[in-house]
């Protein structure tokens, strides 16, 4: 979205730098998506893909969706801006508008969870006892408090990552991937459980996981924030951030709908049971809900590890310089060609190693060959979106900075109804995948149409030309694209060359496999970059910008 002039490079040497502080944030959740991959691969041998597992994930769903929709969500893009310029202008008043959004926030989803709870009870004490829907329910009961601790779990990490610390809320995660593992060996390997007792124990660690990352947070915030009940006079900001949030609930409120109808349908055989009313039969089965589940959390190690950090660590900056449509501009610009740079190239890859990668991660004990060629092909249609995923993470930012959050709401309404009515209609013939494909074709569709938004955005802040705008971009995402198609045609070369080479059996050899391709990807990819001299991999490189007390 900008050229590489020399006097855009002198240009951009005066907009903040956060290439490191985004390095900083991949290094730290690249730890927690691999002890993500670990706890995966612990309950996918001991749960497999049946009935009980996708259980769990359907009711897993609802407190992720509110961590999305109000921690990660319209919380965070209506508070982290605000919070971020008080900070530096009016420390104190700072503290005292955070203590009272974050008290508020903890008051409102508590009450939340006591109202959903009742609801699921009296639900549970309707059905009989033989209800396919009975495990579901008893594990949503059992994680809903979750729900509001996660939520602010993420909005104390949006405060740490204002003040430049960027470590403890990338690497909290790791707490529940460990506690949640550390549970499945111990109810099947140590206490001998059954798988349906296996699975409420697992329950009880996600709750527990979600205090101990709230008190992580709070213990690293400590020196950094001083809380406060004396709030009176931060209300004013309270309301306005109230205002601000509405049409980013319904936004993302909308997204979040699309994750809830495509998970009720995937789990609709371990609610309601395997035909519909009528007595027609239900395209999927008792395992669809695991397979996406499994198949999600492998195509969103790329897009979290690097994705979702780029935006994290950008956000904050972005809202510093939105006063500054220079320094905004040339803030996204950077922002845009890095995950670029990083999403073409996993997209390409995690298509063409999505066999032997989930092979290496979940084959083994109850996870049999036809869970590894399900998962597989529905991560395969996932993956083709991985680009789009992270680019949307960034786009919607930059307009949350500037305070325009009607658009990526309106965007979402389009994205959320072309993605429910692709579903439906896909999965009679391609199951689970057809949820996946359906996913991908929307986040598509949703990037385009906020990348067409955001230049009209910045012509109109700046008053920089559409070429202007663009020019740099342009090109970096050509050498991008064209790079990524070297390296997809040398691992094809390399998958035909040696296919009876390899030692071991299915596993081990899925593993060395796995190796060989990520190895010569990263060597064909990077190794043109360090030739090309890229920019985007030397952004990567610079050392995190140090800001205000306490920061990293």
């Amino acid at each position: 979205m900008t050229d590489t002039s020399p006097e855009a490079v002198k240009e951009s040497a005066q907009s903040e730098s956060f290439g490191g502080h985004a390095r900083t944030v991949m290094g730290f959740t690249l730890l927690s998506r691999i002890s993500g991959l670990l706890r995966d691969a612990v309950c996918s041998r001991v749960f497999g893909a049946g009935a009980e597992w996708s259980a769990f994930v359907t009711a897993f769903i609802i407190p992720n969706l509110f961590r999305r929709l109000f921690g990660e969500g319209a919380i965070s893009a209506a508070f982290i801006p605000e919070y971020a310029r008080l900070s530096e202008r009016d420390p104190a008043l700072a503290h005292r508008f955070a203590s009272l959004t974050v008290g508020a926030l903890a008051v409102f989803l508590s009450l939340l969870v006591l109202i959903i709870e009742f609801a699921l009870i009296v639900v549970l004490g309707l059905l009989p006892s033989g209800s396919a829907g009975r495990l579901t329910l008893v594990l949503a009961i059992v994680m809903l408090p979750f729900m509001p601790l996660v939520c602010i779990t993420a909005m104390l990490g949006g405060m740490l990552q204002s003040h430049g610390r960027f470590v403890p809320h990338a690497a909290s995660p790791i707490l529940l991937n460990v506690l949640m593992a550390g549970s499945a060996a111990m109810a099947a390997w140590w206490w001998g459980l059954s798988v349906r007792d296996g699975v409420v124990v697992v329950a009880v660690s996600v709750l527990v996981a979600g205090f101990a990352q709230v008190g992580w947070c709070l213990w690293s915030l400590r020196g950094i924030v001083i809380w406060t009940r004396a709030v009176s006079d931060a209300a004013g900001l309270f309301r306005s951030m109230l205002l601000r949030m509405g049409p980013v609930i319904i936004g993302m409120g909308t997204l979040q709908l699309g994750t809830l109808i495509d998970g009720v349908l995937a789990g609709y055989p371990v609610l309601f049971g395997a035909t519909l009313p009528g007595g027609y039969e239900y395209p999927m089965d008792e395992s669809s809900a695991s397979v996406l589940f499994y198949a999600s959390r492998l195509y969103q190690f790329p897009l979290g590890v690097f994705g979702i950090a780029i935006a994290t660590a950008v956000f904050p900056a972005l809202a510093r310089a939105a006063a500054n449509a220079l320094n905004f501009r040339l803030t996204l610009s950077r922002s845009v060609r890095l995950s670029l740079f990083i999403g073409i190239p996993a997209t390409a890859g995690i298509m063409l190693v999505s066999k032997d990668l989930a092979t290496a991660i979940y084959r083994g004990g109850a996870f049999s060959d036809d869970d590894v060629a399900r998962t597989s092909a529905t991560l395969s249609m996932y993956a083709l979106a991985i680009w789009a995923y992270s680019l949307t993470h960034v786009l919607t930012r930059a307009f949350y900075a500037v305070g325009m959050t009607k658009v990526p709401m309106r965007v979402g309404l389009v994205t959320v109804l072309a993605n429910v009515c692709g579903s439906v209609v896909l999965m009679w013939w391609l199951q689970e995948r057809g949820l996946a494909l359906a996913t991908a074709i929307a986040a598509c569709g949703q990037t385009l149409a906020l990348s067409v938004l955001a230049m009209r955005l910045l012509v109109r802040r700046d008053g920089a030309s559409t070429e202007r705008v663009d020019a740099g971009a342009a090109r970096s995402v050509m050498l991008t694209v064209g790079w990524s198609v070297l390296m997809m045609a040398c691992i094809l070369v390399a998958q035909r060359a040696t296919p009876g080479l390899l030692p071991g059996g299915a596993w081990s050899g899925s593993l060395v496999a796995l190796a060989r391709d990520v190895g010569l990807g990263a060597v064909i990819y990077l190794g043109g970059a360090v030739a090309m001299r890229r920019p985007e991999l030397w952004w990567l490189l610079e050392r995190p910008v140090k800001r205000g007390s306490g920061a990293e």
